[in-house]
């Protein structure tokens, strides 16, 4: 779990002000967060598979998300990916 700090972090270097926790864009740079952090668990605890399949689901909703966010403002959805750093 990612703590208060860097979500606060996250939500304010995201979101459009400090209360804005809803709209994809934050949503998707904290589901990153969360996926970052569980990969880094799994490079110590391989055999932890309970926690591989919810690292799973949260790369399938922020795949979700992504898709939506492309779909209806593809140029903020580049900007994200850009500054995320994320392959697509």
């Amino acid at each position: 779990m990612i703590s208060s700090a860097v979500k606060k972090e996250t939500i304010s270097g995201f979101g459009t002000n400090e209360a804005d926790t809803g709209s994809s864009e934050v949503q998707v740079a904290l589901l990153t967060a969360r996926i970052n952090e569980l990969s880094e668990h799994f490079k110590s605890h391989a055999k932890d598979h309970h926690s591989r399949r919810g690292l799973l689901k949260l790369v399938s909703q922020r795949r979700r998300l992504l898709k939506y966010l492309r779909r209806i403002r593809p140029e903020a959805y580049q900007a994200l990916i850009e500054r995320l750093g994320l392959r697509r």
